[in-house]
């Protein structure tokens, strides 16, 4: 069943309520999502003290952003294949693996620029 297509605002007002709904239930059911959101907003004002330039900040929120993003797609990703049958099949395993993937790629990246901007502010 497809959903009534709804234009101009009241398209908008749909989406932003579905987005809604969606941060609501990653936070509920996926303590992940929730430990990675405290950091955010811990690290949020860490990355304007630390940033020398508005260039600097942007990349440092920008890898900051990526780890909850990566993780609410691997969220998806894992209650798509759940839904999909409680039996062991390859396919599952390996779309769980990715998504998992795909979150330590951001986690990595997010940890290396910190470090590399932060080697820069302590030798400069």
């Amino acid at each position: 069943m497809s959903k009534p297509s709804a234009t101009g605002l009241q398209r908008l007002i749909n989406a932003t309520g579905y987005s809604i709904q969606g941060l609501k239930a990653a936070w509920r059911h996926e303590a992940a999502f929730r430990q990675e959101m405290v950091l955010l907003l811990i690290l949020t004002p860490v990355a304007f003290l630390i940033g020398e330039s508005l260039t600097e900040v942007a990349l440092l929120l920008t890898t900051l952003f990526l780890v909850p993003l990566t993780e609410l797609a691997n969220s998806a990703i894992e209650a798509v294949v759940d839904r999909i049958g409680s039996e062991h099949h390859p396919l599952s395993g390996r779309a769980k693996d990715i998504g998992s993937a795909m979150v330590f790629v951001a986690l990595v990246l997010n940890t290396l620029v910190w470090l590399l901007v932060l080697c820069q502010r302590l030798t400069s």
